[in-house]
């Protein structure tokens, strides 16, 4: 197991960790129409953890595709 596996399983709990951290403020009812949402913009925490889901997004992506290259010999 290289460092780009175990950096790529790190990235893979946070990523998870941050999606789940996020409120979105609907429950169940909201997935199936019964509740109407008007557009409110992020602010404090619930930004910060949006910028984060993203990077950690685009580096898990970049390092699944460093993840393809065959190995140095």
């Amino acid at each position: 197991m290289n460092w780009l596996t175990v950096a790529q399983m790190i990235l893979a709990i946070a990523l998870i960790a941050v999606i789940l951290l996020q409120q979105r403020g609907t429950g169940l009812g909201g997935a199936f129409g019964g509740e109407v949402t008007a557009y409110r913009s992020r602010r404090g925490i619930e930004r910060t953890l949006f910028r984060m889901t993203i990077l950690i997004a685009v580096l898990f992506v970049i390092f699944s595709l460093l993840n393809l290259l065959p190995p140095a010999a």
